[in-house]
Formats: structure tokens, C-alpha cells, sequence
């Protein structure tokens, strides 16, 4: 693998020089009132990028699983029964987390390559007259598949059958990414992590509550002490942590939201799109087809693209790392073989999703698809050529 290569993987994804700058920080007092003008700005700037006015975000040193945790841990009990549906990788080891913790989970088995669905747990919600169901889970975009659910459905869902379950939604690589509405959508946790959209290494739980979530806590009963919230509160109130804080990665976190926030959250998403598409035009020519299975629930920060039958998807992936120094992302549970991932967020320009494009079609040639060199990237091409990107001037 070379590092002068940028990487096409759902997360960590590239990580700019300003960032890796900003995490490359002196040794401070993190419990000095230094540390809060980093710690405090840090957590404004995510409130904005998830769309809050409110929301109180918690930071923990860990990933995105870390973020899961935190929801559930402090807002649950054992034995209560939770909503969700399984339609990927991901949606799956969450509902693994909330059965290894000792909650039931009513769990909606979805073909994979489809969103969540909405209308069936508006049937399950109006049903549960006793309101068995505390929580409902969404994962707003299924890395495994490429596919991205609609949360304003879920939330109507809720709404309409007039159910008091918390929504907790898994958004960690969605956020900073593409467009996330933490008050709109009445998200009561929103899950995300610093290394994909907000660009920086693995290492930062993020985790937004609402107050009806943070109103929760103080009954939940289920075990927590390194995820405990009203712990890292009292250490927030004193520009401090209840233990080590990573230092530099919130630095990073820091200046990640000015960037995004100066970039402008819609231009930001606008960018996502606007790559995705030429990636998918490049599906469409290479004649493969992707697994999300309606343009409605594209992802746009990753792609998986089905290879034909009998065809070893992971064989591309590895090729691509041996031969081309470049990293694209297997495919995942139900999908291992089926698929390779072309992830296409954070860091990235036209320009560098074309050099992977290329990559791509080099290794379906050399292990034997049938497959037209320079055909997706031309595809590609025609569409940025026609949607040109926002300037410097026009994206301020």
C-alpha cells in the first residue's frame, strides 16, 4: 500500500493537511482553562454540524461502537425492548450490542441493499399500546450496502402512533457528510465518529443527546462508568474529563467544524452528491449495478458495486492494494464477495475520484471482467465536466 495514495474506503477516510496539523499539538495541562478553548468550541461546532440548537454533545475518547454504547447505556434498563431493523453489517452489530447488554430487541428482518422500513414500524409503534418499545434504532446510512434511510420517516413513524420511544440514530457515516437534521428529525442520540466525515483519525466517539434523552439518564439502569454522561459533565463544567482526554484529536475536532462550517453545511453535502453521482455514472458504464437497491436510498459516501455471479468481489480489493497501492473496501456479513466498496467521503476532489475510478476499471481488467478501460472514468468525466464544482468564491 503506498501512502502517497489517497484511500477509497468507507472510513477512516483522508485526512487534510490542515487537520493532521491541527491534531499535531505540544503536551498541555488538560485540566487547565487552556484545555476548554479547545474542549468547548469543539463541542459548539458538532452541535452545528448535527443541526442542533440544543443537543448536549458528549466526546469520548473511542469509535463509533463507543457512540452506540453511550446511547444505550445511558438511557436503557435491562430487559427493555428496543425497535430495529437489520439491513446491514452495521444495523446488525448494533443490534448484537443491545442483546449482549441484556435488552430485548424486537428485531425487523430487511433484504439488504434496502432502507429501513419506515412503514413497518409504523405498523410495530401503533401496535404497542403498552409502550413495551423504549427505543427505536435507525442507521442512517448502511456502510456495508451503500444505502442511506430516511430518519424524517421514522420520526412520522413515531409521531403518528403517538409512541414515546427514544430515536436513537447511528450516524457515523453520514454526519458532516451529508445532510443530518438533529432537531427536524426529533433524533433523541445521534452516533457518529471522527474518522469519516469529520475527517480526522479513529479515536473520537461523538454523541449528541437530546433533552428527553438526557431526561432518561437518570433512570436507566443499565452498567456504565468509562461512558457515563453526567460523569463527562462534571468534567466539561471544569474545562476537564473524568480521565485522559485525546488532546489533539479534539484539536483536530475543532478545527474540522470550522472547516466544514466555513465550507457551509449545504455546500458540504452539495460536494458528497455531487461526487457520488459520478461514481454511480461509473457503475452504470462499467454495466454493474450497486446494492443499494433504489436510487432513492443511494448513499453518497459509499458505493457497493455488485460483481456478476460466481465472481470473487474481494479478489478487486486485494489486487488493488497489491498491484496499485490503492484501498478500496470489502464487502461485509451478507455481501463478503458479492460487492467492493468505493468509499467517496470526506477529503476528496473530482480529480481524486477519478484516479480511484481508474484503479477500479485496471482491476476488473486484469482479473478478467468484462470491462471497458476508460468507460466509467469517461463517465465520471462527462458528468463533472456538466455539473461543475462550486468555486472558493461561490462555496463562501
Amino acid at each position: 500500500m503506498s501512502f502517497q495514495n489517497p484511500v477509497f474506503i468507507p472510513g477512516p477516510t483522508n485526512i487534510p493537511e490542515s487537520l493532521r496539523k491541527a491534531c499535531d499539538m505540544p503536551t498541555i495541562d488538560h485540566r487547565s482553562p487552556l484545555f476548554g478553548q479547545i474542549l468547548h468550541p469543539a463541542r459548539e461546532g458538532v452541535r452545528k454540524v448535527l443541526k442542533s440548537e440544543s443537543a448536549e454533545v458528549f466526546i469520548f475518547p473511542s469509535t463509533g461502537t463507543g457512540g452506540w454504547e453511550t446511547a444505550l447505556s445511558n438511557t436503557l434498563s435491562p430487559g427493555d425492548t428496543v425497535l430495529a431493523a437489520r439491513n446491514g453489517m452495521f444495523s446488525h452489530r448494533w443490534i448484537d450490542m443491545c442483546q449482549r447488554h441484556g435488552l430485548t430487541v424486537e428485531v425487523v428482518e430487511t433484504p439488504w441493499g434496502q432502507g429501513l422500513p419506515a412503514t413497518r414500524y409504523a405498523e410495530i409503534l401503533a401496535a404497542d399500546k403498552q409502550h413495551r418499545i423504549k427505543a427505536v434504532l435507525a442507521t442512517h446510512n448502511e456502510t456495508a450496502t451503500g444505502v442511506r434511510s430516511d430518519i424524517a420517516a421514522v420520526r412520522r413513524a413515531l409521531d403518528e402512533a403517538g409512541h414515546p420511544a427514544l430515536l436513537f440514530v447511528d450516524g457515523v457515516s453520514s454526519i458532516a457528510s451529508m445532510d443530518f437534521r438533529f432537531d427536524e428529525w426529533g433524533v433523541d442520540c445521534a452516533v457518529t465518529g471522527s474518522q469519516k466525515g469529520f475527517m480526522l483519525p479513529p479515536g473520537l466517539a461523538i454523541v449528541g443527546f437530546s433533552d428527553k434523552a438526557m431526561a432518561a439518564t437518570k433512570t436507566a439502569k443499565l452498567p456504565r462508568t468509562f461512558f457515563d454522561v453526567h460523569d463527562m459533565a462534571k468534567g466539561y463544567a471544569n474545562n476537564a474529563y473524568p480521565y485522559t482526554p485525546a488532546v489533539g484529536l479534539l484539536n483536530g475536532l475543532n478545527e474540522a467544524c470550522r472547516m466544514l462550517l466555513d465550507e457551509g453545511l449545504e455546500n458540504v453535502f452539495a460536494r458528497h452528491h455531487r461526487i457520488a453521482e459520478g461514481v454511480r455514472a461509473a457503475v452504470r458504464a462499467w454495466g454493474l449495478e450497486l446494492c443499494a437497491a433504489a436510487p432513492e436510498v443511494y448513499s453518497d459516501t459509499v458505493s457497493a458495486i455488485c460483481t456478476p455471479e460466481g465472481f470473487n468481489a474481494t479478489d478487486i480489493v486485494s489486487h488493488a492494494a497489491q498491484t496499485y497501492g490503492v484501498a478500496f473496501g470489502t464487502g461485509l456479513g451478507e455481501v463478503a464477495g458479492k460487492v467492493f466498496r468505493i468509499g467517496h467521503l470526506g477529503s476528496l476532489t473530482d480529480v481524486m475520484t477519478l484516479s480511484g475510478l481508474a484503479t477500479a476499471e485496471m482491476c476488473m481488467k486484469d482479473l478478467g471482467l468484462d470491462i471497458t478501460l476508460g468507460s466509467g472514468v469517461a463517465a465520471a468525466q462527462d458528468f463533472y465536466r456538466a455539473t461543475p464544482a462550486l468555486t472558493r468564491k461561490e462555496a463562501a
